[in-house]
């Protein structure tokens, strides 16, 4: 099964964002190739990007604190295991903690060194950083594989409690509801959301099989889903099959 995941609200579509970025970070920093590690520190400047936004670890501490609240609320409740639900509290209270203890944004550190900001500032170049551009970066791509892994980590670390906040809110957002088979007739599927809830995430799992892409869109009243299908000409044509597909609404 193929998922894709529709953000509601922007703050979502933000986590999902830097999500992507630090999944993609985690692949290429093991990596021995200069190639991949220079893909890397442009993830980390993509991640200072996303994360410029001035309330976002606000945001996200908010969230944090508002989820060790529901999850409180659960304690004393005989049909869950206390045991989980403490080291779950447990969870948002250390990243609360760790992160309300990183100094600015996720990786402002990183601004004060002057010679990755001049990498940042010629990776946004097309060829910017070649050895003629950047001698002393060409340099540092030819040092030996872990002692560029080892740097790479270092200034990784400056971002690492935003990304463990992002993968526990997500991941607690994701397990809150439960997956349920629908059906798309002519290749459209529609859905009216019920009142008195807010949804945050569309989660929607397709057989790859099928060959159909879904076009997803949706707000507070109602979400659709259009069905299409990659035509030979490198473009997306309506599809006016049946099918049927899962979908998980997560509040």
């Amino acid at each position: 099964m193929i998922l894709y995941e529709y953000p509601f609200n922007e703050r979502i579509r933000t986590y999902l964002r830097l999500e992507h970025l630090f999944r993609r970070l985690g692949e290429l920093v093991p990596s021995d190739s200069p190639l991949l590690h220079h893909y890397a520190l442009v993830t980390i400047f993509e991640i200072m990007d996303v994360s410029a936004r001035a309330d976002l670890k606000s945001d996200v501490m908010r969230d944090l604190d508002k989820q060790k609240g529901v999850f409180t609320s659960y304690r004393g409740n005989p049909a869950i295991s206390e045991q989980v639900l403490e080291q779950v509290i447990g969870q948002l209270e250390r990243n609360f903690n760790t992160l309300n203890g990183a100094t600015g944004k996720a990786g402002q550190s990183l601004t004060e060194n002057e010679w990755l900001m001049s990498v940042r500032s010629r990776a946004n170049i097309p060829g910017g950083t070649c050895e003629f551009d950047l001698p002393a970066y060409y340099a540092w791509q030819q040092r030996p594989a872990a002692a560029r892994r080892a740097d790479i980590e270092r200034w990784a670390s400056t971002l690492a409690p935003m990304a463990e906040a992002i993968y526990l809110l997500l991941k607690l957002l994701r397990e809150a509801d439960v997956p349920y088979k629908v059906m798309a007739s002519n290749g459209q599927y529609q859905q009216t959301l019920p009142q008195g809830r807010s949804f945050q995430l569309l989660r929607l799992s397709i057989d790859p099989a099928l060959g159909l892409v879904p076009e997803i869109s949706g707000n507070r009243l109602m979400v659709s889903v259009r069905l299409m299908r990659h035509g030979a000409d490198d473009r997306l044509h309506a599809s006016s099959d049946e099918a049927s597909f899962e979908l998980t609404l997560c509040a």
